[in-house]
């Protein structure tokens, strides 16, 4: 057996010095090395039938053979492979070909709005600022003068992490952060994800967008409020936009205000975007509460001011007539194209 060794050995060198392509040398390796049929293999599985005294030294030598072999194998094929590579370098570009098309990625819709609205906003001398989606209850409701009894904290519209962390259900947290670090005045705004356990359907869904705004300095009034989202209302949507302000309530500003917008699709004649009404809600606002000043070290008779949050996902549908929140996070490219 040692001597069928010596001269598989032999006869695999002058093999792979014939060898004249990589070609070639992969069909060596297959024949001495191969898992089926394969000259080395044949010779292990043969082991077990000789004679005791000389199974030990017969497999010592046949996988010493077959670690030489692959080395050999490596370095023919590393000498072919650069000859291709040298070749392949050589070759000449035939320019009279049409080019190539190489598809370009773009910005997801939602992105695009909110880079717009940051835009807008960064034109009225607004910072843009940015907090974690991981927070605290004390900044996701104590500071904003939001009630222990108050709905929005119970487990079934809040996701809650345990020891009083939870999934941010506003970016309004931001706003508290904010305050406590900086003195007035301020104009920020706040993008970000937000999460809430809603049920996905076509209008709404789990994790979606938000901008809160805020601004505080002496003398902030609610005509201050109003100036600034018809502003930004005229330039995402057009001049000929109208708004409309209703009295509501939340617990972080007084007084409150829903406010909606003409419909965009069908200029206010009513439509099923717009329920047949003409007026499409598309944000909440209001005089910054008191309280809210008081629990981060401003003083309340100093100082006012304004919030406001807008839906990312409700401008988006409403500027493009999107009928299905759903679309934005399938990742059909179908429809993410046309943005």
């Amino acid at each position: 057996m040692q001597e069928r060794l010596g001269e598989i050995q032999n006869q695999a060198k002058e093999d792979l010095a014939k060898a004249e392509s990589l070609e070639e040398v992969e069909a060596i390796k297959t024949r001495y090395l191969g898992r089926k049929g394969g000259v080395i293999t044949e010779v292990i599985k043969a082991i077990p039938g000789l004679p005791p005294e000389q199974r030990s030294s017969t497999g010592k030598s046949a996988n010493t053979l077959k670690q030489e072999i692959s080395k050999w194998i490596e370095d023919a094929k590393g000498k072919f492979v650069g000859k291709e590579q040298a070749s392949d370098s050589k070759k000449m570009f035939d320019l009279s070909l049409p080019g190539e098309h190489k598809p370009y990625g773009h910005k997801h819709p939602l992105t695009q709005t909110i880079d717009e609205i940051k835009g807008i906003f960064k034109k009225l001398c607004f910072d843009i600022e940015y907090g974690p989606e991981v927070e605290h209850e004390y900044y996701n409701f104590d500071a904003l003068n939001i009630p222990a009894d108050h709905p929005s904290r119970e487990d079934f519209d809040t996701f809650y992490l345990g020891n009083k962390r939870l999934l941010r259900s506003q970016t309004s947290t931001v706003q508290i952060r904010v305050m406590e670090k900086t003195k007035p005045p301020i104009r920020m705004i706040a993008p970000g994800k937000v999460f809430r356990p809603d049920t996905v359907d076509a209008r709404h869904a789990s994790m979606f967008h938000q901008i809160e705004g805020l601004m505080v300095d002496e003398g902030v009034s609610f005509s201050d409020l109003k100036y600034v989202l018809t502003l930004f209302a005229q330039s995402y949507f057009g001049q000929d936009i109208k708004m409309r302000f209703r009295p509501s309530f939340f617990p972080f500003t007084e007084p409150s205000a829903e406010i909606d917008i003409s419909c965009s699709l069908c200029k206010g004649k009513g439509c099923s975007v717009c329920s047949q009404s003409g007026w499409v809600e598309v944000l909440g606002a209001g005089m910054v509460d008191p309280n809210v000043f008081d629990t981060v070290g401003y003083d309340s008779e100093k100082y006012t001011g304004f919030a406001f949050g807008i839906g990312v996902e409700r401008l988006t549908m409403l500027k493009y007539g999107i009928d299905n929140i759903r679309l934005f996070f399938e990742n059909d490219l179908r429809f993410l194209s046309q943005f």
